[in-house]
């Protein structure tokens, strides 16, 4: 994982990505994570060189790896999301688009007063409150976005564990509310549970 991108912003900066936006149930998720670069170029070859796109860790990686970015000392992150109600209201683009904002604007609340700009993974996305540069399969390229790939997809994971507590029988622990066999199944069997989003297509069609 390179520093490329961030030494080229200069400044502070803000990497962004997000997580959830197939599945059927829960939230979409995004996080935000900035660290100061003299600190990100001791982490990259240190604390943090197994960093990577959350799509190419195990889960047990990821979670470890997560657990890491919140300890650094200095590493100033923020975690937001869109619900399935706002999904439901806005569209899956739009919601992911306000997840990244909530993200950019606790993390830039925490900055104290300075003016980061924000690399965000895959297309442009409008309205996030400071100056932005999208970067397509940034969490491959980017230090930062590949953090917040991370800190966005467990703690996405961590909502699913918690709907297969309290909605048990679709396998939310297993499939993560993706469109699995096994969790259109039990959505054929037991219909939809208030944390599945009613605007996506399998299931609309059992309502």
């Amino acid at each position: 994982m390179t520093l490329d991108f961030e030494r080229a912003a200069g400044g502070t900066v803000i990497g962004i990505d997000e997580a959830g936006r197939g599945p059927l149930a829960g939230g979409v998720y995004a996080a935000a994570v900035s660290v100061p670069l003299d600190l990100a170029e001791r982490l990259v070859a240190g604390d943090w060189r197994e960093i990577n796109d959350s799509k190419k860790l195990t889960e047990k990686k990821r979670e470890q790896l997560a657990a890491v970015i919140r300890a650094t000392v200095g590493c100033t992150w923020a975690v937001a999301s869109a619900s399935p109600a706002e999904i439901d209201r806005l569209n899956i683009l739009k919601a992911t688009h306000l997840a990244m904002r909530r993200a950019a604007e606790a993390a830039g609340a925490r900055l104290a007063g300075a003016s980061p700009r924000i690399l965000v993974d895959g297309l442009a996305v409008p309205g996030l409150p400071y100056p932005s540069q999208n970067i397509v399969k940034g969490d491959a390229q980017s230090l930062f976005i590949a953090a917040a790939s991370i800190l966005a997809k467990t703690a996405r994971d961590a909502e699913c564990r918690e709907l297969e507590r309290t909605y048990p029988g679709y396998g939310f622990a297993q499939h993560k509310g993706y469109p699995t066999p096994a969790h259109l199944a039990a959505l054929k069997r037991l219909g939809p549970c208030p944390a599945h989003r009613r605007s996506f297509g399998p299931v609309a069609n059992v309502i």
